[in-house]
């Protein structure tokens, strides 16, 4: 893939220098407050792994953020095929983030995600995006609805791989970006 840059970050494929930052926000009580898991080393590299193989095949997904300032990798913003069944139709895109807390609240994922959805709508040529999360995740819906995300309650739904033992995580809530919506966003001032 080719990074794309913003006017504070580089929006790139992940490298090894990146791992250690990668296994810390997958292993973040914080980060991760909203997921039944936390990875271990081993478990993050195999994902790190997987999605920096995905990204090169691909030309897009869960891709590194880095600032421009200093070359620090924050975590991962992207758009992303979206791989739960029978949820989900194939070919469905979605959007994601994770930080790591110490960059949260700089409008990073804005920045990064505002991209993604340049690139989405403009390069993939999709007519929706859909980002989703636990139905009391307040601070990544509010990401969404800043994004001009809509919610769409007809589309919540209740995760597949959520185990038993974590009930209060079943529960996800959809918002959806159309191409209609995107482009009136690009028009407005």
């Amino acid at each position: 893939m080719k990074p794309v840059w913003t006017e504070r970050l580089i929006l790139r494929n992940w490298e090894d220098r990146d791992r250690d930052l990668f296994h810390r926000i997958n292993s973040d009580d914080r980060v991760m407050e909203f997921f039944p898991f936390r990875r271990d080393r081993a478990q993050s590299d195999a994902f790190f792994d997987r999605l920096r193989a995905d990204i090169a095949a691909r030309g897009y997904g869960f891709c590194a953020v880095e600032r421009r300032e200093d070359g620090a990798c924050i975590g991962f913003v992207g758009v992303h095929p979206v791989m739960i069944e029978p949820v989900f139709p194939p070919g469905t895109i979605e959007i994601g983030w994770r930080l790591a807390p110490e960059f949260w609240g700089k409008g990073y994922v804005m920045e990064a995600a505002r991209a993604w959805l340049d690139f989405a709508f403009a390069e993939l040529g999709l007519d929706e995006v859909v980002s989703f999360a636990v139905w009391n995740n307040q601070r990544s819906t509010a990401v969404m609805e800043r994004l001009g995300m809509r919610r769409d309650a007809t589309r919540d739904f209740d995760h597949p791989a959520i185990p038993d033992t974590h009930p209060q995580l079943v529960r996800h809530v959809l918002y959806a970006l159309s191409r209609q919506d995107w482009a009136a966003r690009k028009k407005a001032p």
